[in-house]
């Protein structure tokens, strides 16, 4: 009898219990939201409305100079000099200047063929061109069918050689840096990068080439990316409109105003003298291209983009190799951005207003605020405004701005305008492991310096689409479970469940359309395997 007394106790005992929690959870909680949830939080809007305004004015800025470049037709042929370099019969081929095409490769099995045929089947004389395969990789089986690729280009009469070294110190930096240390690089006047996944047209040289050959103040000619895979699913379609914003914008704008942009690693052209003045490849980051462009710009060279001319490659098509990307591609800038910023500063070379551009605009702003206020305000501080009704966020400052930066971004890709809904809520979940990473970066954190190369799939992209059988799911707890969106997922659930019970706003929709988007990438499924028709 007593023990079924005691077991009817239990339950009222467990629901005492919680009650008392709550009471104290609730309790602390009062005390603790005059004095310092409210001010703190007050603070953080008005910082993150700062940097808002900053961003809006960057992205206004840049739209401006783009519809001034349309409408008066400043076109790169226009403001730089562009002749084809005709034959000569008393000069014979040594009227073209002596080019080296570098390729960088890390256990390349599935692009290995594509990337050397395509650099072989450029349109430039034999024997004025060089073509420089770098292969670090670790796999014996792939070493050995990259080098017997190598030898049946040789056997054709393609100037080919296939170069190896015995450690990976500096990752490509490093390979690059050894592959222009080779003698036969001294008579090469210009060399071409390309990444193991990029695929040039035959006319590449012909079209880049003379512009670097007439006018001797040019150090670059960067072209545009044209991505082979973008159809391939919901994640490839969301990255394209992200690039085409850099390329169509960024980078135009850069080009335009002769002000400064980034070399990005790969379908570039540079001038070997002014690679060479700039101290050539440094592998201190992990963006060892942006690293060599800043440097060569403090020297007074200029850069060119040529949007007109586009070279095939391939988006990562999994959620775990564009998540490595992206660590990699905010990580970089944000450590580079730490190294040079005194550096630019005391530079006597360049004008105050490239100086300002390149710290100001091209580093604090597009690779560092851009990361951290679309996480922190967006999924941090709004959904806590609605927990915390007595700090209010201005309309303008969450609506009509983020609406304005948001169209500016997407009219780049005009064909995916009906995605900007799930592009915008990929942006967010993609800005958690942007802002983690853009702090490692300024902290010099333990990842700071971590090279992991992006998988690329090739022709398996072929197989893959006409392949109709059922992706097998795998589940594992380390590669999937990411609890840092899982946590943010579980905080923006609740800010939208507490805005239907206590809120005004109406804003839990979203704020549960996307907890649901941090809760599937914290999983690590979405976009791999959303196939678009």
């Amino acid at each position: 009898m007593d023990q079924l007394a005691t077991a009817k106790l239990l339950p009222d005992t467990f629901q005492g219990a919680t009650d008392d929690i709550a009471v104290q959870i609730s309790l602390l909680w009062s005390q603790i939201k005059a004095p310092l949830i409210v001010p703190l939080l007050k603070i953080a809007v008005l910082i993150c409305l700062t940097m808002s305004v900053m961003l809006f004015i960057e992205r206004v800025y840049m739209s401006i100079v783009i519809v001034l470049v349309k409408l008066f037709g400043r076109k790169p042929d226009k403001r730089y000099k562009w002749e084809p370099i005709k034959d000569d019969v008393e000069l014979g081929n040594s009227a073209y200047p002596m080019v080296l095409v570098q390729i960088p490769m890390f256990n390349e099995r599935e692009v290995y063929q594509l990337s050397i045929g395509a650099a072989c089947g450029l349109s430039w004389p034999s024997d004025r061109i060089i073509i420089q395969v770098l292969d670090d990789s670790t796999d014996p089986t792939v070493k050995d069918l990259v080098e017997r690729e190598c030898q049946r280009w040789a056997s054709k009469g393609i100037n080919i050689k296939y170069e190896i070294r015995d450690n990976r110190k500096g990752y490509k930096a490093g390979a690059l840096k050894e592959g222009m240390k080779r003698g036969y690089v001294k008579n090469c006047d210009f060399v071409v990068i390309f990444d193991a996944d990029f695929q040039p047209e035959s006319d590449f040289l012909c079209h880049t080439v003379p512009f670097l050959v007439h006018n001797p103040e040019l150090a670059l000619v960067q072209t545009r990316w044209k991505f082979v895979n973008a159809d391939e699913c919901l994640m490839t379609r969301l990255q394209e409109m992200s690039l085409d914003y850099h390329f169509t914008v960024e980078q135009e704008v850069g080009s335009s105003t002769y002000a400064f942009f980034g070399f990005n690693g790969t379908a570039g052209v540079w001038r070997i003298a002014a690679l060479n003045e700039a101290g050539g490849w440094k592998d201190r980051t992990t963006v060892e291209d942006m690293d060599l462009a800043v440097r060569a710009s403090l020297k007074g060279w200029k850069f060119l983009y040529l949007g007109s001319v586009q070279v095939k490659n391939e988006l990562p098509s999994t959620f775990k190799a564009y998540r490595y990307q992206q660590h990699r591609w905010s990580c970089g800038p944000a450590n580079l951005f730490r190294k040079m910023v005194k550096e630019i500063i005391r530079n006597n070379k360049v004008s105050l207003w490239k100086k300002v551009h390149v710290i100001y605009s091209f580093f604090f702003v597009r690779k560092i605020i851009a990361h951290i206020l679309t996480f922190v305000f967006y999924c941090v501080i709004l959904p806590a405004t609605i927990v915390v009704p007595e700090v209010q966020v201005p309309k303008w400052g969450a609506v009509y701005i983020p609406a304005i930066i948001t169209i500016l971004n997407a009219v780049g890709t005009p064909r995916s305008l009906h995605l900007l809904v799930f592009w915008i809520l990929f942006e967010n979940v993609m800005s958690l492991h942007r802002t983690k990473a853009t702090f490692i970066g300024l902290l010099e954190g333990v990842r700071v310096n971590e090279w992991i190369v992006t998988e690329k799939l090739g022709d398996a992209l072929k197989v893959k689409s006409t392949t109709k059988a059922p992706k097998k799911l795998r589940f594992r707890i380390g590669d999937r479970i990411h609890l840092l969106e899982l946590g943010v997922g579980a905080f923006l659930f609740m800010c939208g469940c507490y805005d239907i019970m206590f809120g005004k706003n109406l804003y839990f929709l979203y704020l549960f359309v996307q907890a649901i988007a941090f809760f599937i990438m914290g999983f690590g499924y979405v976009g791999t395997f959303v196939p678009h028709s």
